[in-house]
């Protein structure tokens, strides 16, 4: 983890209080983490870690813009994002992951390094859904989608008529011949109601 030497805190020689740290994320740290959700960007954290008796409480203040892949044409584009987070960390005898926002370093240690947990709280900021404002996607990529999805919505129209072929209709003014199994439940219904 040498690439991430700056996100390694020594939270054995914090003092009692509250102590703020400031990061800047540029593409160089989305490319050395490695993650695939996020690969390019520029991310201010604002980090506030409180030391208490038991525990560090530390509060992330994110905020900034990525790229990521256009979910239409695949070229990149910038998605805003600003989250807060915590976590909280304890000391123990090894490192355990007690929940999302709890975890165990060992005291013997007594560091732990921020940067994946940064990442993941980049990562999972970004919407679900990451698309080009209208008319601005690749033209030829947009071009090649609606091709496609036009010959899909065609099939897709073939396939219901087919379907449409299929349903069986039991109504007076349709002599086509129905399921006798559906037929004995019919004539369940039309007991009930005498």
């Amino acid at each position: 983890m040498g690439k991430f030497k700056l996100y390694q805190i020594d939270l054995k020689n914090l003092s009692p209080g509250v102590h703020h740290f400031e990061y800047v994320l540029e593409n160089k740290f989305f490319i050395d983490i490695d993650g695939t959700e996020v690969q390019k960007g520029k991310v201010k954290v604002d980090l506030t870690i409180k030391r208490t008796s038991v525990a560090f409480e530390m509060n992330f203040q994110i905020e900034g813009a990525v790229m990521v892949p256009c979910d239409r044409c695949l070229d990149d584009v910038e998605v805003p994002i600003s989250t807060q987070n915590k976590l909280v960390v304890k000391f123990g005898k090894e490192y355990a992951e007690e929940s999302d926002e709890v975890v165990v370093i060992p005291e013997d240690e007594g560091e732990i390094n921020l940067a994946w947990f940064i990442y993941e709280f980049v990562a999972l900021a970004v919407p679900m859904k990451h698309v080009h404002m209208p008319g601005k996607c690749n033209k030829a990529m947009s071009s090649k989608l609606k091709k496609h999805t036009a010959k899909s919505a065609d099939e897709d129209d073939d396939f219901v008529d087919d379907m449409e072929d299929d349903i069986i209709v039991d109504d007076d003014t349709d002599n086509r011949p129905t399921d006798p199994r559906w037929d004995a439940l019919k004539g369940l219904t039309e007991n009930d109601n005498n």
